[in-house]
Formats: structure tokens, sequence, C-alpha cells
């Protein structure tokens, strides 16, 4: 079993010698991208924006008076420091990835190897599976609630008016993308205990009433206090849930078909020994 393992045992320094050298490089991923990301920051900001501008014209308001304000002289700049640090992540994170799997692989057996390189490439795409859901369609949705509920001038009634600050739409946003990024990971990290044998996919189905409910609960404490985006995380979280009990079961098919295989080999050895 131990053969299986490439790298040899290593002392202690050099397991902290690889620590900073890893470090480095995702420090300095993330370092450039932020600098990169941090001269396009209004640009950036801008590019966000889009949903709530979608939410103005489904509104049926001018787009013209839409507008962001800041009441701080500094808020705007923290703004984009917020937006750059944020960019810079998304962007330098393939190349955080992979220094922590090169750090970790050499530990691992080469069929765990090639286990886990699957879903290192398939979680920042479910990643930004759920930022794209959020973008295109959940941001917008919540906007328009918020929207809605303005107040025009009239006989005993004065104006009120949205008139949202750039730190708390983008507070606002950020928050959704993350959240519906993590509820994405949902198949890729039960289908990883299922493949270590933690989870069973019929476990998981018996737990489904269970899990309903905490989904309904996350969502309200990781959405706004507004039942559309609260429902529209626990939703996908739902069906995301179907999709790891299904992906459970596909990998407890591909190990009772190895398992069949490897007990079938001897008989067959033995067979043709005859």
């Amino acid at each position: 079993m131990t053969s299986d393992i490439e790298d040899k045992p290593q002392p202690l320094v050099e397991h902290l010698i690889e620590l900073r050298t890893r470090l480095i490089w995702a420090l300095g991923a993330f370092f450039v991208a932020f600098i990169v990301c941090f001269a396009f920051a209004k640009q950036l900001f801008n590019f966000l924006v889009v949903p709530y501008k979608w939410a103005v014209v489904w509104a049926g308001l001018d787009l013209n008076k839409a507008e962001l304000i800041y009441t701080a002289p500094q808020e705007f700049f923290f703004t984009q420091l917020k937006v750059a640090m944020f960019g810079a992540l998304v962007i330098a994170f393939p190349v955080i990835a992979a220094q922590i799997y090169k750090f970790v692989a050499p530990g691992l057996y080469k069929n765990e190897r090639q286990a886990f390189l699957p879903f290192l490439i398939a979680s920042p795409v479910l990643f930004l599976l759920g930022g794209a859901l959020v973008y295109f369609f959940f941001t917008p949705m919540v906007m328009w609630f918020f929207l809605a509920m303005q107040q025009a001038p009239g006989e005993g009634e004065v104006a009120i008016s949205l008139m949202p600050k750039v730190s708390e739409y983008l507070s606002l946003i950020m928050s959704l993308v993350f959240a519906f990024g993590l509820v994405f990971q949902l198949p890729v990290v039960t289908t990883l205990l299922a493949r270590v044998g933690i989870l069973e996919s019929s476990w998981l189905a018996a737990k489904r009433k269970y899990f309903i409910v905490v989904a309904f609960v996350v969502a309200a404490v990781l959405t706004p206090p507004d039942p559309i985006s609260q429902i529209g995380l626990a939703l996908p979280t739902i069906l995301l849930y179907e999709v790891a009990i299904y992906a459970a079961r596909l990998v407890e098919r591909g190990r009772a078909k190895a398992a069949k295989s490897e007990d079938e080999t001897p008989e067959a050895t033995e067979n043709s020994e005859a």
C-alpha cells in the first residue's frame, strides 16, 4: 500500500518550507489580481450594477433617474477596495486551489489523487454557476422586490424612494454570490464523502425531509429578509441535494462494480489454470 505514495516521508522543516512556498504563490497570485482589479474597480462595480438596472426597468421606472449614493467621503473608496478583493479572490482561486492540491498531493495515494482532481475542477465551475444565477436572476428579482415597495406622493402620503448606498448594494450582491456559491458545492462535498464511505445515498434519502427544513433555515440566515431571495436560495439547495443523492448512488454503483470485478478475477484465473 505504501508503494502507491510517490514521495518519501519528509521532515517537519521541509514540510514548512513547502507550505511557505505554496503560500507565497497563492498570496502572490491574489496580490497581482488585486492590483489589476483595483485598477478597473469602477468598471467592475458598474458591471455589478447591471442587475440593478434590470430591476429598475422591470419596475417600470425611469432608468435615467436610477442612482446609487454614498454618504461618507471614504465610502466609495473602500467599496472599490472590496470590489478589487472580491474580483481578486475569484480570479486567483484556481491558483490558490492548485497550490493547496500541490501541498496535499504528495501525501495521497495515486487513486486518491485521481479521485480528487475532478472535484478540483468541478468546485470552481459550480461556484461560478451559483454566482451566475445570482447575477442574472436573483439580484434583479431581489432589487425589483425592494423597488416595488416605493411610495409615490399622493393625498396624505409622502414620497418614499429607494436610494441604495454603494457599500450596501455591494454587500448584498457579495453575500448572495457567496451564499449561492457555497450551496452549489453540496454535490462536490457529498460525493467526496460518499467516495470515502462516510455518507451513503440511502442515509441522504432518509434525511431528505429534515434537510428541506434546514435549507429554508439556512436560506433565511444567509439572504436578505425578503421571501424572494430566501425561497430562491432554498429551492436550488433542495435540488442540489437531490443531485447529491444521485451522485452518491453513482459512486456506490462504481464501487460495487469494482468489488465485483475483483471477486471475479481470481475465479477467472483459476479456470484458466485448470
